[in-house]
């Protein structure tokens, strides 16, 4: 079975501002609300795809330059931006480097986490969204 490993150049956008070089993690999630379908005379319980229910979860480096994550994602608290998340920072170009995208995605909360000796970092969950897959762009 052939996997691809990505450890150190993959590609992360907050609202058309490219954050890769203070992002640390990137988990995007793609689910679908689960819908019973179930009819009399089925012998089994059915489900059918609800409304899509994608997230994306960063960690971010907290950077206070001004164009880096808190201006960036301070900016976008309470509103809803796009997100997009490549596995290598190289151009879309197939579906061995699609750009994962959450468009319309919303920031409900900006944490930040510190502790003495340690860098400061933010954990943010973007919610909801368009789900597409681009394997045509750069």
């Amino acid at each position: 079975m052939a996997t691809s490993t990505y450890l150190s150049n993959p590609k992360v956008t907050v609202g058309g501002t490219d954050l890769s070089d203070q992002c640390t993690a990137a988990t995007f999630t793609i689910a679908y609300d689960a819908l019973e379908s179930t009819a009399f005379g089925d012998s089994s319980r059915k489900f059918t795809s609800g409304l899509g229910n994608h997230s994306v979860t960063l960690t971010f480096y907290a950077s206070f330059a001004s164009t880096e994550t808190w201006a960036t994602l301070s900016a976008l608290v309470g509103s809803t931006t796009t997100v997009i998340v490549k596995p290598d920072a190289s151009a879309v170009d197939s579906a061995t480097n699609p750009g994962l995208t959450l468009t319309g995605t919303f920031l409900p909360s900006l944490p930040i986490a510190t502790s003495v000796g340690e860098l400061g970092t933010i954990d943010v969950t973007l919610q909801g969204g368009v789900y597409t897959a681009d394997t045509t762009n750069p």
